[in-house]
């Protein structure tokens, strides 16, 4: 039992390097079809190499279930080409065939177990002639027997290759890119080490594993650094319910409801004639970051930035019970911090001000879009009253509609007349919210 520890040794610690990526694969992207493949494929990967190897020492031993053994391997096969399979749909097709280079990866997979079934028909051939291979010199690697099991496996190869050539022609996915050459630069390192003397192989499967491991890297990099950036244009909410329950999860649509708060600058657009474009831009950053800022602290969602103006939800995706008291408080800090911020931007060229409306009621919330693009929107009275209000309103000015007053519970609500709003003939009174 010693003597096999010894033995078998490096290939103990390539199996546990190998496990321990395979893990990293699917922690680091566990909703992923196309890591979870790649993660198969280097346990099976690791656990073949010292199975085969050690048990075996290295081709001079044949144990009774010598030639089930060769399972794991088939099942690296057929996982690695599973894989390219996955990642080759995830692309767009455009205007390609994708049947051909889909077809040679099942073949591949095919010769995978063609060459698991030749191992358990014929183990002791396989034991003899293939495994370590290399320790007998070239003629180990011309007699038949050698190529009755490396014929498979390169023939795997060969599909798996010509596959990624065709994969790469489509320009996949950057991240995904790198992981797949990293593959392919590692694939002859990790062939070579079933057939290389034993202590070679060892030194060649973890240069291999290393390989895969550079790409692996730069691809969790780019994953991290799409991630980050794109966080900047979805509200925390939807990406804590994408990253907790999937994107399914954020993707369903509910009818709920919930309150609106929309607020825009009063002036605008004559500030933005009178004033340089770079000096625009600058009122807007600033402005977003006070009301980015604000909406975040209250736990609500920003849907839209329109120019000058705001949509916030308060209430979806995440459910708040006191959604139209919180709506109350976030148009009271937006006015607020708006009066200040707006004093501080107007010139004798252009005065800026603020007004805001909130409105509540059921409306549809959910993710909508095309292929290429996706947005998280609400559909329903309540947005499109809550911007006719904000449009109503004067500056420093807060416009109350009237199911928001009945939920909110407040006494310092004042009602105003309006003549009329664009939609909702029904309504022609609304609150004005503690006048200033």
């Amino acid at each position: 039992m010693i003597e096999l520890l010894l033995f078998s040794l490096p290939h103990t610690l390539v199996m546990v390097v190998a496990t321990g990526m395979a893990g990293a694969f699917l922690a680091a992207d566990k909703h992923s079809t196309t890591s979870r493949a790649l993660a198969v494929t280097l346990l099976s990967l690791g656990f073949g190499i010292f199975l085969n190897i050690g048990l075996t020492r290295g081709g001079t031993v044949m144990p009774s279930y010598a030639g089930w053994l060769s399972v794991t391997d088939g099942i690296s096969i057929v996982a690695y080409l599973e894989w390219l399979l996955r990642v080759r749909k995830t692309l767009p097709a455009r205007n390609f065939d994708t049947r051909g280079g889909d077809l040679m990866l099942r073949v591949g997979q095919t010769a995978g177990l063609l060459y698991v079934i030749e191992s358990v028909i014929w183990p002791e051939i396989r034991v003899r002639d293939f495994l370590a291979a290399g320790s007998k010199g070239w003629d180990g690697l011309t007699g038949p027997g050698f190529w009755m099991f490396a014929g498979p496996v390169l023939f795997s190869s060969l599909m798996g290759l010509t596959s990624t050539s065709l994969l790469l022609r489509r320009r996949p996915d950057a991240s995904e890119r790198i992981r797949v050459l990293g593959f392919i630069a590692a694939a002859p390192f990790l062939i070579a080490s079933f057939v290389l003397p034993v202590a070679l192989g060892a030194v060649s499967v973890m240069i291999g594993l290393m390989v895969v491991l550079v790409g692996a890297v730069q691809y969790h990099v780019l994953q991290g650094e799409r991630g980050q950036f794109l966080s900047r244009f979805l509200s925390p909410q939807v990406a804590e319910i994408v990253n907790s329950r999937g994107l399914k999860a954020a993707m369903q649509q509910a009818h709920v409801e919930l309150s609106v708060v929309s607020c825009d600058l009063r002036g605008f657009t004559a500030f933005s004639m009178a004033h340089p474009s770079s000096r625009t831009i600058e009122v807007l950053r600033d402005y977003y970051n006070v009301v980015g800022k604000l909406v975040g602290e209250y736990g609500a969602t920003i849907k839209d930035y329109a120019g000058d103006g705001i949509l916030i939800l308060v209430g979806a995706p995440l459910a708040v019970p006191d959604h139209a008291r919180i709506s109350l408080e976030i148009a009271e800090r937006i006015r607020d911090e708006g009066r200040t911020l707006t004093r501080r931007w107007s010139t004798s060229r252009g005065k800026l001000g603020i007004g805001v409306g909130v409105a509540s009621g059921f409306v549809t919330v959910g993710v909508i879009g095309s292929d290429s693009r996706l947005e998280y929107t609400a559909v329903g009275p309540a947005v499109n009253l809550a911007s006719r209000l904000c449009e109503e309103a004067r500056d420093q000015e807060i416009l109350v509609a009237p199911r928001t007053a009945e939920l909110c519970g407040r006494d310092d609500l004042k009602p105003r007349r309006i003549v009329e709003i664009k939609g909702f003939k029904d309504i022609d009174e609304v609150f004005q919210l503690r006048p200033v």
